[in-house]
């Protein structure tokens, strides 16, 4: 099977997987599933295609979920116009934010997210007014084009078609030409900057993308429960957005849907058995990664890539260009 009959296999395997995801398990869960799948794949595009790795995403994630639930309860917006203030939130708070963390590399930079993370923490707990502090901010509605999303299952298709439209974008932004200059800075970024790129330039531009998905991702969210709570800001949800990506497999774009759903199904039938389940996860966390070294999606596709050859044909084409 050459490489793009695989990859279509693969993708057609995906969306079938979604539009079945909320016929087999809880549909709030399966929701859930999507959005925070949909986050892990917007700090791929930063993590596994950039080379950057950011501790303080949940600002992106839980300031546009913030954002969404103002716009909606406080200023009766229409909810798909506060979805869309909750990714032009997340994007303004990238521009300032990136156009700092990207000036340090490595560490550094994982590190000033983190710095500015916290302060997003910060401002959200102490202004009560406006988003409720500790309490988080409640009662938002979810109309969205006259369909009955109070209904769950509904809720979940309209939210995939959002997420699909996202994932798209991110397909095409891998696959396209800044995407190659992004693999680029990540492999050498004083040779990509030699050939003249503005490196700069394009690792702000990849942070913003980044924070944009991680924003509509946010927004369902606040949407899909109907309330935000404090902790979607916390560095902890950043951490766990992180954990998914590197189990589904980094650079794989698609691994972190993989590695949500099976953080979130585990999380899930665990809490129903043990409260210490959090130690449960780590645990089996920890075998998966040793066992999966670039994660669980990253090791399927390097057996295939890597797998035992084809056996050639004993007698080889006419038209064969080797030959000539």
């Amino acid at each position: 099977m050459n490489p793009r009959t695989l990859r279509i296999a693969g993708l057609s395997a995906g969306l079938l997987i979604l539009l079945a995801l909320p016929l087999v398990l809880y549909p709030v869960l399966a929701t859930d599933i999507l959005l925070w799948g949909l986050f892990a794949v917007a700090l791929d595009l930063l993590l596994g295609f950039t080379g950057l790795l950011s501790f303080g995403h949940a600002m992106f994630w839980g300031g546009a979920a913030y954002a969404a639930g103002i716009a909606a309860v406080r200023w009766s917006l229409p909810v798909p116009l506060a979805v869309l203030a909750g990714v032009a939130a997340a994007v303004l708070l990238a521009l300032p934010i990136g156009y700092l963390a990207v000036r340090r590399t490595g560490i550094y930079f994982a590190m000033v997210t983190l710095a500015f993370a916290q302060m997003v923490y910060y401002l959200v707990n102490q202004w009560r007014d406006l988003t409720g502090g500790e309490n988080g901010l409640q009662g938002i509605p979810r109309p969205l084009f006259g369909l009955d999303t109070a209904n769950p299952r509904v809720f979940y298709y309209v939210a995939l078609a959002f997420a699909l439209a996202g994932l798209w974008f991110a397909y095409r932004i891998v696959h396209s030409p800044f995407g190659h200059v992004l693999v680029a800075i990540r492999d050498n970024e004083p040779r990509a900057r030699a050939l003249g790129y503005a490196t700069r330039r394009y690792k702000l531009l990849a942070f913003v993308l980044s924070a944009g998905l991680a924003g509509l991702a946010g927004s369902l969210f606040a949407l899909s429960h109907g309330f935000v709570a404090l902790e979607v800001v916390h560095w902890t949800t950043s951490g766990s957005a992180v954990m998914m990506t590197i189990l589904g497999g980094i650079g794989t774009l698609f691994g972190g849907m993989l590695g949500a759903g099976l953080m979130l199904l585990l999380r899930d039938w665990l809490s129903t058995w043990t409260d210490a389940w959090g130690v449960v996860t780590g645990a089996i966390f920890i075998v998966v990664i040793l066992s999966f070294r670039q994660g669980i999606l990253g090791s399927l596709l390097r057996l295939r890539r890597f797998g035992p050859p084809a056996r050639p044909p004993e007698t080889p084409p006419a038209s064969d260009p080797l030959d000539a």
